[in-house]
């Protein structure tokens, strides 16, 4: 039985669809990552005439921390981040982007439609930078998933001295969000990449559910 579902993982990793162009094709199991500013800009999430305070508050449900110009705040969305991913980078004039309204939705809806093109069963990260607790910068993490489980959990087996696992979980969808950073950089005009070979459970997960509830969250 298991060497029967180890080939059948294997024929469906070799499956390759060509999307028509020379040297271009997909693979089962590739995971799509796109940046939030070009998900933003597609679904109009552009506003002006408002200073980037006023609008990170306006996209607040609960401020965190304020310092200076800068809030820590709980998105309507439930991501806890700097000025609500409020941000004016890579966007033209006076422009302020916004996150999408419901990021798992836009990757739903880019999946949807990638799979309907090619042919492949594919997975899709929406990403974004974010900065984290108890580290100094930023990179990037997922704010939008779908086709995947965002985490890999190793909670109840043991480790290579044989002493069970209490804590580890992994999460997968923010490491691949941040490897993809690497290749699309945040000047180069790249707004998507495509990461395979990652080691993912294709699945209905979300990015929701990487999110610390504030039951569990010590600092709020």
């Amino acid at each position: 039985m298991s060497e029967r579902k180890d080939r059948a993982v294997s024929e469906r990793k070799d499956r390759a669809v060509d999307d028509g162009e020379e040297g271009v094709f997909w693979v089962d199991g590739d995971v799509v990552v796109v940046t939030q500013k070009v998900v933003s800009k597609a679904e109009g999430r552009l506003v002006r005439g408002v200073t980037r305070r006023e609008a990170a508050l306006a996209e607040s449900v609960r401020v965190l921390r304020r310092m200076g110009d800068a809030v820590i705040s709980e998105t309507r969305q439930g991501l806890v981040c700097a000025n609500a991913g409020v941000d004016n980078s890579n966007v033209p004039g006076d422009c302020l982007a916004l996150l999408p309204v419901d990021p798992d939705r836009s990757a739903r809806r880019i999946r949807a439609r990638l799979e309907h093109l090619t042919g492949a069963r594919l997975a899709v990260i929406v990403s974004d930078t974010f900065g984290r607790a108890w580290r100094v910068g930023q990179t990037d993490v997922a704010i939008g998933v779908a086709g995947m489980e965002p985490l890999t959990d190793y909670r109840g087996s043991n480790d290579t001295f044989g002493r069970p696992l209490t804590a580890t979980l992994i999460a997968v969808a923010d490491e691949i969000a941040g490897a993809a950073e690497m290749v699309m950089g945040k000047r180069l005009g790249v707004c998507a990449a495509v990461v395979r070979g990652a080691p993912v459970t294709l699945g209905n997960g979300a990015a929701a559910d990487i999110v610390r509830s504030s039951r569990e969250d010590l600092f709020r």
